[in-house]
């Protein structure tokens, strides 16, 4: 079947830090039909990306702590432990502001990145994308408080052990979907990635067998 959306109007509705546009449109229904105009307001974040930083050798992972406003208005502990993300830029690719948000934020040198998906975090009312990614680093000197001064920005870098990151997680302890989403696949692909602890785990666990 075939589909579509009939954009009848938009126009910015709010213009200020950010951009709210108001949208009259149309859309294909899952009956084949036209259904009739519906008004949305979106909210035009921009596009952003976010890393997780992890040394496999000695199997840790960086993450950021930083007041976030957003939380605060949504009644939960405004100190959310994330990792390190940032909008794009027009003219940036995804990987430039990587590397880039990487050195504002918690002064690493990223090696090879990886990327994990491009997911939306709130289709329903923001045209907002994000690009997730992997990589690895040194983080034998990692920590510290970072930030660009001129944005009100104050970072503090944690680095902890994946198992420790893992346990914080599975205790429902980390409110930010992009590090949630990052270290579940981190999870996943640990013993693939060289991570010593988990290459450990798995032969002392044995092979498995069916039945």
């Amino acid at each position: 079947m075939k589909r579509e959306v009939k954009v009848l109007e938009r126009y910015a509705a709010f213009q200020g830090y950010f951009r709210v546009d108001r949208y009259l449109l149309r859309h294909t229904r899952h009956d084949g039909t036209l259904g009739a105009p519906i008004r949305r307001e979106i909210f035009e974040r921009g596009h952003a990306v976010a890393v997780l930083p992890h040394d496999p050798a000695r199997d840790r992972v960086v993450r950021v702590e930083q007041f976030r406003p957003g939380a605060f208005a949504g009644g939960i502990d405004p100190w959310l432990i994330e990792v390190i993300a940032g909008i794009i830029d027009p003219g940036e690719t995804p990987e430039q502001v990587v590397r880039r948000e990487d050195k504002e934020e918690a002064g690493l040198a990223l090696d090879r990145l990886t990327l994990i998906g491009n997911v939306a975090l709130t289709p329903g009312g923001s045209s907002e994308t994000l690009a997730i990614y992997y990589a690895t680093a040194d983080l034998g000197s990692a920590g510290g408080v970072f930030g660009v001064d001129a944005e009100g920005e104050d970072i503090k870098v944690h680095a902890l052990a994946v198992e420790e990151a893992l346990a914080m997680l599975a205790a429902g302890r980390i409110a930010n979907a992009a590090t949630v989403i990052a270290l579940q696949w981190l999870a996943l692909n640990r013993a693939a990635l060289g991570a010593p602890n988990a290459a450990a785990r798995l032969s002392l666990a044995g092979p498995r067998t069916g039945g």
